[in-house]
């Protein structure tokens, strides 16, 4: 049976008929709960029975456990358009988000297992999802998305390494094995998003006459910054604190600013749907050159730095792809109506009060609060508005891409 014809023999649940659903739903509603469990923690008067100290099992819930449900979402949807073939429907697909849900359990509650039993149900996730993605790639020979593979294959890794890290008694929230994954998200964001924003501002401003169209993507340029990206964040993986990494930050920074100016993001301001991709991706080099400086001269944003890759690229970049694939693949039109356009506004305030926080230690105490509010109304949000659609049966025509 083909997989075309497994997903028309699905009559199951249609939160099951395709990846999208499951994950991009679980990640929204995981990373509301998560925050709303994370500002009592803050404030000393929540405990939970996690192994993990407050500040890393935050961390650990927000980069491997949300982000990993987006990647799975995002790659079971891509997967297709990339080998013409399709990972998981139905029952498997069921199974895997179950392993998933259950790696979020596990770790909220690792205190109360067995050592290294919560660690090896969250890693299962990763792991069988990495070896799902690779035999799509191989199968397909898909050869031109072998780098996308090999960035989730070192998230996979940094999640172990973050496991490690803990088990030894280190805070994992401040070593290799966060930063290594944080930097691997960075790049796949700086590789997948320079296809997707400009392809989709082209395509957006062609319908509209404009004859002020982006540069193409991946050109000499955009290769060139994508080197001193890689360069920069490898140096910070390894060396936080040295001045040729804060350096190199500075410079990765520059030009990815300068390769965002390139896709003509100005002119997409009426169409939020498509400004919303410019504008999350700005926090990657917004981050970069807030961590270099930070490195260079300690004390201006503390974690509020690194909170505009964290908060900001990752999480208005995961929000803007969530918004846009579960409407254009449940067949409404590719517009943000108000409401989607509040989700957006309440992350962006959520990222600067988070950023604030750091540079403004006698205000951070509103500011964390803000902030979580602004993110449990973005994602919380997104599961209210978008839920019941991920939970339907896709209905109507489908609607040509923008």
């Amino acid at each position: 049976m083909t997989t075309t014809d497994r997903m028309r023999a699905w009559h199951g649940p249609a939160l099951f008929s395709f990846g999208f659903r499951p994950f991009f739903l679980g990640a929204t509603l995981w990373a509301a709960l998560a925050m709303a469990l994370w500002i009592p923690m803050l404030a000393g008067r929540l405990d939970l029975p996690t192994t993990l100290d407050p500040v890393s099992w935050h961390a650990h819930a927000f980069l491997f456990g949300y982000l990993s449900a987006v990647i799975a979402g995002f790659l079971t949807t891509a997967v297709p358009n990339w080998t013409g073939r399709m990972p998981i429907v139905g029952g498997p697909l069921a199974l895997l988000f179950g392993i998933w849900v259950a790696g979020r359990l596990a770790m909220a509650v690792s205190a109360e297992l067995p050592p290294g039993v919560a660690a090896t149900i969250d890693l299962a996730f990763p792991v069988i999802f990495t070896l799902i993605i690779a035999r799509e790639i191989f199968a397909g020979r898909n050869w031109r998305n072998l780098p996308v593979l090999a960035l989730l294959g070192v998230f996979t890794l940094a999640d172990g390494l973050f496991h490690w890290q803990a088990a030894r008694g280190d805070f994992a929230a401040g070593g290799y094995g966060l930063r290594l994954g944080l930097a691997a998200v960075l790049l796949l964001i700086a590789l997948i998003g320079g296809r997707i924003v400009p392809s989709f501002t082209r395509n957006w401003l062609v319908q509209r006459g404009e004859t002020r169209l982006p540069s193409p993507p991946m050109g000499r340029f955009d290769k060139l910054a994508m080197i001193v990206l890689l360069a920069a964040l490898a140096l910070w993986v390894a060396g936080p604190g040295a001045a040729v990494t804060g350096a190199g930050l500075l410079l990765a920074g520059g030009l990815h600013l300068a390769r965002l100016a390139r896709w003509r993001g100005r002119l997409t301001l009426a169409e939020p749907l498509v400004a919303v991709l410019h504008a999350a991706y700005a926090f990657v080099p917004l981050g970069a050159l807030a961590t270099g400086a930070e490195i260079l001269s300690p004390g201006l944003m503390g974690t509020g730095a690194t909170h505009l890759w964290m908060a900001g690229a990752i999480g208005l970049m995961t929000l803007a792809v969530m918004t846009r694939a579960t409407l254009g693949h449940t067949g409404r039109a590719l517009t943000a109506g108000p409401g989607t356009v509040a989700l957006y506004l309440a992350l962006v305030v959520a990222v600067l009060a988070r950023a604030a926080a750091g540079a403004l230690p006698g205000l951070s105490a509103p500011l964390y609060v803000l902030a979580g509010l602004g993110w449990i109304g973005a994602f919380g949000g997104f599961a209210l508005l978008y839920g019941p659609g991920l939970m339907r049966a896709r209905t109507g025509r489908k609607r040509p891409s923008r």
